[in-house]
């Protein structure tokens, strides 16, 4: 099964993808069982979001946004347009409660009672491109949307106005996080990543050691440590605030699309081809020896 996004929740692990298909870990991994649809969909789901209110969004092709408020458990239907047939590619919940839906074409919705219906949302200076994720700071005051030939767009008030970023890339950005140092890292197309230490008004280019296409990341405890999941079943890790990359991981040939840390420290990897387990190895090992581990398979696949 493709697996196109992998989140935590209060319920769990929650990984979705092909086929509307939405499946639920209570036990870490270990084990996973069907969420409850409202109704049979096969629309492609692209991306899982919670938010801290409780509140969680599916989002998909034609349109489709589910809303959950158990944790991924079961879930209902709050927009599908098959007329439209438009993917929606991210969400967030914005501190003034209004959620944001971006997609394919500069699309944007938004909604004003915690995801139950939404209303097309205008953002000036916003072109056609397609936009890929949105995503805010640990304290919700900085945001950024990223897309498709370089696309960025920066927020300092918590969502409320947009800047559109002078294009740095040509290429498209698939997503963004802000480091614990406050530092800015939006990782995209053929190993192509940048980092900002000024909020995103201007971006630099990192080093990374292999050209493949980047799709998902996540932070160590300490809030240093960077990994992203890319093409070939390949993992990058960066120990220098996004400076630079190191292949830590290559084997297979999946796409990988989401991380997760578990309890034991190992990570689970969704992908093209369903979901893979992973111990990568300590920070100093990862230094001495650019790569460790041996991932073994897990759960669904």
């Amino acid at each position: 099964m493709q697996l196109n996004s992998l989140a935590r929740s209060s319920a769990g692990l929650v990984a979705a993808g092909e086929l509307g298909q939405i499946l639920v870990s209570r036990d870490d991994g270990m084990s996973w069982q069907a969420a409850h649809l409202p109704q049979s969909r096969q629309a492609p789901i692209t991306r899982t979001v919670f938010a801290a209110n409780g509140t969680g969004l599916a989002l998909g092709h034609e349109g489709w946004i589910l809303r959950s408020t158990d944790g991924g458990l079961s879930w209902e239907e709050s927009a599908f347009e098959k007329s439209n047939g438009e993917p929606l590619m991210s969400a967030a919940r914005l501190p003034s409660g209004e959620w944001l839906a971006v997609g394919a074409f500069g699309r944007v919705l938004h909604s004003l009672d915690d995801g139950r219906s939404w209303q097309p949302h205008v953002i000036p200076g916003l072109s056609d491109w397609h936009l890929n994720s949105i995503n805010g700071s640990a304290d919700g005051r900085q945001w950024l949307i990223t897309g498709e030939a370089g696309s960025v767009l920066r927020s300092d008030d918590g969502g409320a106005s947009w800047a559109v970023v002078p294009p740095f890339y040509k290429g498209s950005i698939y997503g963004a996080v802000q480091l614990a140092s406050g530092t800015w890292v939006a990782y995209g197309m053929r190993g192509k990543v940048h980092y900002s230490d000024d909020g995103g008004r201007s971006w630099q280019a990192s080093s990374v050691q292999a050209p493949i296409s980047t799709y998902a990341h996540s932070l160590g405890d300490d809030g240093r440590l960077l990994l992203l999941a890319g093409q070939g079943g390949i993992l990058l890790a960066s120990h220098d605030q996004g400076r630079s990359f190191q292949v830590i991981r290559k084997e297979g040939r999946a796409s990988l699309t989401g991380i997760n840390r578990l309890g034991d420290g190992s990570l689970l990897l969704s992908s093209d081809g369903g979901l893979q387990r992973y111990k990568p190895a300590t920070h100093s090992a990862a230094a001495t020896q650019g790569r460790a581990g041996v991932p073994t398979p897990t759960g669904a696949s």
